[in-house]
């Protein structure tokens, strides 16, 4: 049941923030990590300040490697709300998207 509810939250969300951003649906996961327009650090300020919506820098959870981060330029999505509030964060997101 609970895989259902995940497959379900996924199907909802990936519809609604597909075509604003490149994110993909994970094979074991409850996390989404789409690809950022700006900064992930400015994107996740940006996107509690204007829409009220929490996801955490990529960057925040990997270290620097070679002069990189795997994380930098993305967000993670934690998608363990209900799925109307999954659906809700996801149009906020868009919108905020369009502000950029």
């Amino acid at each position: 049941a609970n895989r259902q509810l995940y497959r379900e939250k996924f199907d909802a969300v990936l519809g609604i923030l597909g075509e604003q951003m490149t994110v993909s649906r994970p094979d074991a996961s409850f996390y989404l990590w789409p690809e950022t327009p700006i900064a992930e650090t400015e994107f996740a300020r940006e996107l509690y300040a204007g829409e009220h919506v929490t996801v955490l820098p990529g960057s925040f959870l990997a270290r620097d490697a070679g002069g990189s981060n795997p994380g930098r330029n993305r967000v993670r999505m934690a998608l363990v709300a209900e799925l109307p509030q999954c659906i809700e964060a996801a149009q906020r997101i868009v919108h905020r998207l369009g502000k950029l």
